[in-house]
């Protein structure tokens, strides 16, 4: 059922309850984990204080925000927009209207490159990463946090999205090992790389309107389209990659629903060689398709 009863005077308990109603009448299907955030977000607390204060009254300002954040989620804009961060990797990342919302789907990147790369390194060579179309440097930044003697520089042909990337591996403390770099793809790249990794744009742009609203009217488009076949900018990224990484490196791409087989081609095409199957996401779909350079 529905309340509209204001939530100026109630306790925090009572509100949440009121704003999960809220939610789940307009389908929300996280209706309840929306109304803990956005709370939490409004009154400036973190779960255990919201569960330590549930019988505290909720004051006019603090009502008038969190209308505004319900507002703003019932028009279908997603959480992570209205707080402007999102976690991945266990990593806080701020936002900006030039950048995906990480997914945890892309966490299936990070993983396949620790799975590969773990059994290549050498103390004494620490690895340079490449991350192509970095947006909010999500993949990057998460793989700096667990190769801590990696260097890595990110691209993307945003400003915002970089400086973004780069207000977030600021506050992250990665300044000193993360540059980023404005090109179309790797074009302004000089390698050698021993790892290059990318989410790059891969819905076919007839699929664009058929996207949930969250995605289709949030998200940028230049991060989304991948033209009609959705492989226009692995045609572009891989080769370049492929140049760019030193013998023995490998391209990690995220991949979107029976695009693995399609995007392995494009790697053979480009002289790559299968390291290890793509990896399927919780959903069991292969999400992360990688590359091998040989040695010489």
């Amino acid at each position: 059922m529905r309340s509209d009863k204001p939530l100026a005077g109630q306790t925090i308990e009572a509100a949440r309850r009121t704003l999960t109603a809220r939610f789940k009448s307009a389908g929300i299907d996280s209706a309840e984990l929306d109304a803990r955030l956005l709370a939490g977000a409004a009154l400036g607390l973190d779960l255990s204080a919201l569960i330590a204060a549930t019988m505290r009254i909720i004051t006019q300002d603090e009502a008038q925000c969190l209308e505004t954040f319900t507002q703003r989620r019932l028009a279908g804009e997603p959480v992570a927009r209205i707080l402007g961060v999102k976690e991945f990797w266990g990593l806080t990342l701020q936002l900006s209207p030039a950048t995906l919302v990480p997914r945890p789907d892309t966490e299936t990147v990070v993983e396949l490159a620790l799975e590969i790369e773990r059994g290549k390194r050498r103390p004494h060579l620490p690895p340079r990463i490449a991350d192509i179309g970095t947006g909010s440097g999500a993949i990057l930044l998460a793989l700096l946090s667990e190769w801590r003697e990696a260097t890595g520089i990110g691209t993307d042909i945003s400003m915002e999205a970089l400086q973004t990337a780069s207000r977030n591996a600021a506050r992250l403390g990665f300044t000193p090992r993360a540059a980023f770099v404005a090109c179309d793809y790797a074009a302004a790249l000089s390698g050698p790389f021993d790892l290059i990794v990318s989410n790059p744009p891969y819905i076919r742009s007839a699929e664009i309107a058929e996207l949930d609203r969250e995605v289709r009217e949030y998200d940028p488009l230049a991060a989304l389209d991948g033209g009609a076949d959705g492989l226009d900018a692995y045609r572009a990224l891989i080769p370049q990659a492929a140049d760019l990484l030193a013998p023995g490196g490998t391209l990690i791409v995220e991949a979107g629903c029976g695009q693995s087989g399609p995007i392995s081609e494009l790697m053979t095409a480009s002289g790559l060689t299968s390291e290890k199957p793509p990896k399927a996401d919780l959903a069991g779909i292969p999400r992360a398709v990688a590359g091998w350079k040989p040695p010489r």
